[in-house]
C-alpha cells in the first residue's frame, strides 16, 4: 500500500477532476504490475496496473489506495475490471465519498466473490486525497496557502523589496508544490506589483504547469503583463466581479469567470466553488497578504506552508498577512504542526487546519 500511494502521488496535479489513485497487483510476493491515474484523469490507477500484469492477475491481489469506481463513466467502473481480470483479493485504503461509488465498489468486489480489505494506511490516503474529497464533499479544491516571511513575519523591507528573503532551495521547492496542485493562485496586488509569470522553472517539470488564477474584481490586471501574454501557452483563469469591464482580457484566450462580489471585493467561498464546479482540486495560494488574510478568515485554508529565513526586518516592514480584525486568541484561526523541514537554512513547516 505504501507503494500504491507512493505512485498515486505522481499524478498529483495533473489528472483533476479525477482524483491520482495508486494501484499495485501482487501475487505470490511477486509485482505483477504498478499504476496510477494517468494525466486528464484517464487511464484509472487499476486499469494501468492490470494492463501490466495481464493474464497473470488472475487470483493475485490488488491494493489500491481508493475505493474501485462502481459508475460508468466516460470509462467502464474499474471494479468491474478488476472481477474480469480475475483478482481474488482487494485491500482498499479508503473509501470513495462520492454517491456514485461510496460502499458500491466494495459491494460490487464482494457479490464478485472478491475478498475485500479496507482502511490499510488510511490516514495516509484520506491525505493523499484530500483535494478530490474535499471538491466531493465541499464543492471547492483544496486549498494550500503558501507564505514566505523573516523571523519577525515581514515579506519587505519598508521601502517593498522583497526579492528574495527566502532562498533558491526554498524557491525550488515552491515549483515542486505548484507542480503536485492543479492551480496556483493570486490576487490582484501580487499580480499588479510583481508581474508573475506562475509557471513551473525546473528541469523535468514544464509539462505539469498548473492552470493559473488570478483574483481581480476589477479586471485591473493589463493584458500585456506576463500572464496576458501567455494565456495561449498556459491557461490562466481570471476571477472577476460583475461590473468589471471584460473587454481586454476578453480579446485574450484567458478563462473569464464571473464571481460574486463581497464588501472586500470577491466572495472567496463564491471563488472557490467556482474553481471547484470546473474541476479543479487542488489550489496553490501564493499571495497576497490581504488573499491570504481573507482565505484564512473564512476558514478556506486547508494546509498551510510557511517558508522562514533566517533574516530580521522590523516592524516596518510587510507584514506576510493584511489585517484580520481579530480581538480574541479564540477567534484566531489555529492549524496543528505536521512536518518540519529545513533548506539551507531556511525553515519549512507544513500544517495543517485544526
Amino acid at each position: 500500500m505504501r507503494l500504491a500511494l507512493a505512485l498515486g502521488a505522481r499524478g498529483l496535479g495533473r489528472v483533476w477532476p479525477n482524483p491520482s489513485v495508486g494501484c499495485v497487483i501482487v501475487k505470490d510476493g511477486i509485482v505483477l504490475g504498478r499504476g496510477w491515474t494517468q494525466p486528464t484523469g484517464r487511464p484509472h490507477g487499476e486499469v494501468v496496473a492490470l494492463a501490466q500484469a495481464g493474464n497473470a492477475a488472475r487470483g493475485a491481489t490488488a491494493y489500491v489506495t481508493l475505493e474501485p469506481c462502481a459508475h460508468h463513466g466516460k470509462t467502464p467502473p474499474c471494479a468491474q475490471a478488476l472481477i474480469d481480470a480475475g483478482i481474488k483479493r482487494v485491500v482498499c485504503a479508503t473509501q470513495d465519498p462520492d454517491d456514485r461509488v461510496s460502499g458500491k465498489g466494495f459491494q460490487l468486489l464482494r457479490n464478485a466473490g472478491i475478498a475485500v480489505e479496507t482502511q490499510c494506511l488510511q490516514e495516509q490516503a484520506d491525505a493523499a486525497h484530500i483535494g478530490f474529497f474535499t471538491r466531493i464533499t465541499k464543492g471547492r479544491p483544496m486549498v494550500t496557502l503558501k507564505l514566505a516571511n523573516s523571523i519577525d513575519g515581514r515579506i519587505a523591507t519598508r521601502t517593498g523589496e522583497s526579492r528574495w528573503i527566502s532562498n533558491a532551495q526554498s524557491r525550488a521547492y515552491v515549483h515542486m508544490l505548484r507542480a503536485n496542485h492543479d492551480g496556483v493562485m493570486v490576487g490582484r496586488g501580487t499580480s499588479l506589483a510583481d508581474n508573475p509569470d506562475l509557471r513551473i522553472r525546473t528541469n523535468g517539470l514544464d509539462d505539469r504547469n498548473p492552470v493559473r488564477i488570478v483574483l481581480d474584481s476589477n479586471l485591473k490586471t493589463p493584458t500585456q503583463s506576463v500572464l496576458g501574454q501567455t494565456t495561449d501557452e498556459t491557461p490562466v483563469w481570471m476571477c472577476h466581479g460583475h461590473a468589471a469591464d471584460t473587454t481586454a482580457w476578453g480579446s485574450t484566450t484567458a478563462n473569464l469567470i464571473q464571481c460574486a462580489n463581497s464588501t472586500n471585493g470577491l466572495d472567496l467561498n463564491d471563488v472557490l466553488q467556482q474553481l471547484g464546479a470546473r474541476g479543479l482540486t487542488r489550489v496553490l495560494c501564493e499571495g497576497g497578504g490581504t488573499l491570504a488574510a481573507g482565505l484564512l478568515s473564512a476558514n478556506l485554508v486547508d494546509q498551510l506552508i510557511t517558508f522562514q529565513a533566517g533574516v530580521a526586518i522590523g516592524a516596518d516592514g510587510a507584514a506576510s498577512l493584511a489585517s484580520m480584525g481579530i480581538d480574541k486568541l479564540s477567534d484566531a484561526p489555529r492549524f496543528t504542526l505536521k512536518s518540519l523541514d529545513k533548506f539551507n537554512g531556511d525553515v519549512m513547516a507544513t500544517w495543517a487546519r485544526s
